[in-house]
């Protein structure tokens, strides 16, 4: 079998005590563990898994309906799945799926009447990989949202998540440092219940930690069709990274063209409509905004300049907005931008007069003859093997056009003369 080949190679690069356990929708919790009498659980494997130590998830639907703990209230929180114990440096507790296997964790038999945490990370040095997660209910009106993967923890990896159908944020991370989230996807998320009116915070991504927690970082991630944003980085107070990562379709009930709430595509930080002299700076590099209700990329009142570089933002109701906050509490357009694309749509709004190397800011025109395609169809094809962005020729630079080597040099990476502009380098 598959399975057993991976698990022997996987044996060979861990630790000489490291042991794997496994998992299955058949299996029991009062079995050995073993691939043969595979755990029934997620509170099971925890309880038996140590620092080093893989469990595997067989595929099949885990049909969650009671969590770790009951409702204290009607606005307080239940703990579908609450991961609490923690690896070691080195030596994570890893939860993956089992090789060519796909298991779905699904919340929808929830009941509990209060906000919900699918799957609750508190400790560090744990890793998800290669689960779905799906369902988590809001069951009440008197909160905002409910989550499908929460954590406060720290360094931790999420890898190849498939997060959708959440009532509230697919993946927030709401304190801890340098935990990476890595080609994962997070879509068709809605709160219908939402107090604060309905869709308002179905985002894809969040972050909202607080100060000393830096390191956190999004890559290879993509979100869509989601009510509100696709990333919100609202009130995070330590910097965060979104880089190589793809938004489009928010601000619409999922599955239509129907408004909901914000729709933007990256939203930068901002601490509501208050000037914060303790924030962050943000990063956005090498990603992609389209067809967002919103903006593409939206600084969201955020009071420091944060990175824009090698971004690609086309058709979304405002392509870049800039709109910032001074110490006065008065607008302000802020933000570094370099090597950055927009076209269709408003391409600016709010733009910050550091902006240059940019599509808008250049001697340059830009239509779709500078492109291989223009197309909002592919972006949400199947992963590569390794959970690497499917390869589509969407927005990527023709031979020939003056787009190519028009940028300049940040520090990063690029082939030619010059950086590209937008988020592909040819």
């Amino acid at each position: 079998m598959k399975w057993i080949a991976w698990v022997l190679m996987l044996a060979a690069a861990t630790p000489a005590t490291a042991k794997t356990f496994h998992v299955a929708p058949d299996g029991s919790d009062a079995a050995a563990g073993t691939a043969a009498a595979p755990f029934a659980t997620f509170a099971r494997a925890q309880e038996a898994a140590g620092a080093g130590d893989t469990v595997l998830f067989h595929g099949g639907r885990y049909a969650i309906v009671q969590g770790a703990n009951r409702c204290p209230g009607r606005t307080g929180v239940v703990n579908a799945v609450a991961l609490g114990k923690s690896g070691q440096p080195g030596q994570p507790i890893r939860y993956l799926a089992a090789p060519g296997e796909r298991p779905v964790f699904d919340f929808a038999g929830m009941k509990d009447d209060c906000r919900v945490k699918g799957i609750t990370v508190s400790g560090d040095w744990i890793e998800l990989n290669g689960l779905e997660i799906t369902g988590v209910p809001q069951n009440n009106n008197l909160n905002h949202e409910s989550w499908g993967v929460w954590i406060s923890g720290s360094h931790n990896r999420f890898e190849r998540l498939n997060i959708h159908h959440i009532m509230g944020a697919g993946l927030f991370i709401a304190d801890g440092g340098d935990n990476l989230v890595l080609n994962s996807d997070s879509h068709d998320n809605y709160d219908p219940l939402t107090s604060n009116g309905a869709g308002e915070s179905g985002d894809g991504f969040g972050a909202h930690i607080k100060a000393g927690h830096p390191g956190n970082v999004f890559r290879g991630c993509r979100a869509w069709s989601n009510s509100d944003d696709g990333f919100d980085l609202i009130r995070a107070y330590s910097p965060v990274l979104i880089e190589h990562s793809w938004s489009w379709h928010n601000g619409y009930i999922p599955g239509s063209d129907t408004p909901s709430k914000n729709g933007n595509g990256f939203k930068m930080g901002g601490y509501g409509l208050s000037y914060a002299p303790n924030g962050a700076v943000h990063t956005l590099r090498f990603s992609v905004a389209f067809g967002n209700r919103a903006s593409g990329v939206y600084a969201n009142h955020h009071p420091l300049a944060n990175e824009y570089y090698s971004n690609t933002s086309f058709d979304n109701g405002t392509d870049f907005n800039m709109l910032g906050i001074g110490p006065d509490s008065a607008p302000r357009s802020l933000g570094r931008l370099r090597n950055n694309l927009a076209f269709g749509g408003t391409l600016t709004a709010n733009m910050s007069d550091d902006a240059a190397g940019n599509s808008w800011t250049l001697p340059v025109t830009v239509d779709a003859g500078d492109f291989e395609a223009v197309s909002a169809a592919g972006w949400d094809a199947p992963r590569g093997p390794d959970g690497s962005l499917p390869v589509l020729r969407a927005v990527h630079l023709r031979a020939g056009t003056d787009l190519v080597d028009a940028g300049t040099p940040v520090g990063l990476p690029f082939r030619g003369k010059a950086p590209d502009l937008g988020a592909f380098e040819r």
